[in-house]
């Protein structure tokens, strides 16, 4: 009895002479949920999420407006089906063994193509996160504000990145190991988190990998260095929230939980908020450094 985590499928196929022009179909399936590494090299950059080689992707963020633009792109990362693009579907068809071993750094790789050659045929989407909160933040946002800001401001960016890909590459890990990840800042004070997820399946339920995701986020900003940033990265940085983001609960929780932190060491003892306070400055700018991925 093959293991469920083997590439599994069926083929069909009959001796027929060459002038015979109807060949037989083949049909193959493949679902490997075993996750692995991301290469370091691949750490820190916007492409680890997604690298743009659909047409469909790229045509749609043209056609985006301020407006409608993160509205537009949750809506297309959730319904599009990147097999339709038949010329990259069998450009990384080509690479598949490559582009599913641990450490790959193939220039086509991303979590979106190698979670794409690990479901082939089974029904599995890849994260809707990989191409919304995660490439289409980083590349966009990032871009946008990054030259508005201090050396700092901006070394923030870059070390914020690389935590939140570091923590996300912790958690995946973790859940190639069993039901529970559990992941704490790399700095001293920034906190942590726990969560349940049945073994191998925290890529495989959209919202269970959203929440996941949001949960890596304070330890990321926390980590990057939010807390030393000056008032005028933060005045920046609270210009243009994404104020779509604010109808969800889990954009609150992460705005909470790095906002404790930042304010404790801002202004030590008189930090005494409740959630109640969650339009403060300090909040609202955090909720703008979420757009700055």
């Amino acid at each position: 009895m093959a293991d469920e985590n083997d590439v599994v499928g069926y083929a069909e196929s009959y001796m027929t002479l060459k002038s015979y022009t109807k060949r037989a179909q083949v049909e193959r399936t493949a679902c490997d949920v075993r996750v692995p590494p991301a290469a370091d090299s691949m750490i820190g950059h916007c492409e680890y999420y997604y690298r743009p080689l659909h047409c469909a992707y790229t045509e749609t963020v043209e056609k985006l407006t301020a407006s409608s633009a993160w509205a537009t792109i949750k809506a297309f990362a959730t319904s599009w089906d990147p097999w339709t693009d038949k010329e990259v579907s069998a450009r990384l068809l080509h690479q598949r063994q490559t582009l599913i071993q641990p450490d790959c750094t193939a220039s086509d790789w991303s979590r979106h193509s190698n979670f794409m050659m690990r479901h082939i045929g089974c029904g599995h989407r890849p994260p809707a996160y990989y191409l919304s909160y995660g490439y289409y933040y980083c590349s966009n946002y990032g871009a946008k504000l990054k030259p508005t800001l201090s050396k700092a401001g901006r070394d923030w960016l870059d070390n914020a990145r690389w935590y939140l890909q570091i923590h996300m590459e912790k958690g995946l890990a973790l859940n190639m190991t069993g039901d529970v990840i559990k992941v704490s800042s790399a700095k001293p004070g920034n906190g942590g988190f726990r969560m349940e997820v049945k073994q191998y399946g925290l890529e495989l339920n959209n919202e269970t990998f959203k929440s996941f995701a949001f949960k890596t986020h304070p330890l990321a900003y926390l980590d990057g260095g939010l807390a030393d940033l000056q008032t005028g990265d933060m005045a920046r940085i609270m210009g243009g929230p994404a104020l779509e983001e604010w109808g969800d609960r889990r954009t609150y929780e992460q705005v909470w939980d790095s906002g404790k932190v930042v304010a404790s060491k801002t202004v030590g003892d008189a930090w005494s908020a409740t959630k109640d306070d969650i339009d403060d400055p300090v909040s609202k700018a955090l909720g703008r450094l979420m757009g700055a991925k």
